[in-house]
């Protein structure tokens, strides 16, 4: 990716956002107007590849305004704990309702996070 395709990103990562924005509030509303629950929640621990404060803050505040999910705090990974994120690794504790498992929601997580930085960073990730 090139410096000159990041207008195009952010205008797509704005327009799939949008969407998102949809799906999930139609979601929720069917939910609420139909017999029964279909909701299934959880919480799960999200270890993210966002680098500055503007990227956690961000993707924090995109999961929160999204239906279904909120972030509930965030913590950097001391790389205690058995879990995969190497030390210094922001991570965001996300409540989800629509997921079974929290490999689902970190799965959604990762695609937002992915679309996000694409978006915010002039060359997309380098990985």
């Amino acid at each position: 990716m090139t410096w000159a395709s990041w207008p195009w990103r952010l205008l797509s990562f704005c327009a799939w956002f949008a969407k998102e924005l949809v799906v999930a509030n139609g979601a929720v509303i069917h939910d609420n107007l139909t017999p029964g629950q279909r909701s299934t929640t959880g919480i799960a621990r999200f270890p993210t590849r966002c680098s500055t404060d503007t990227e956690i803050t961000l993707l924090a505040a995109l999961i929160t305004l999204t239906p279904g999910t909120l972030t509930l705090g965030t913590t950097i990974s001391d790389g205690m704990n058995n879990d995969e994120a190497d030390p210094g690794t922001r991570v965001l504790f996300v409540h989800g309702m629509y997921q079974v498992h929290a490999d689902e929601l970190r799965d959604v997580l990762d695609d937002m996070e992915t679309r996000l930085l694409n978006a915010l960073r002039r060359k997309g990730i380098t990985e």
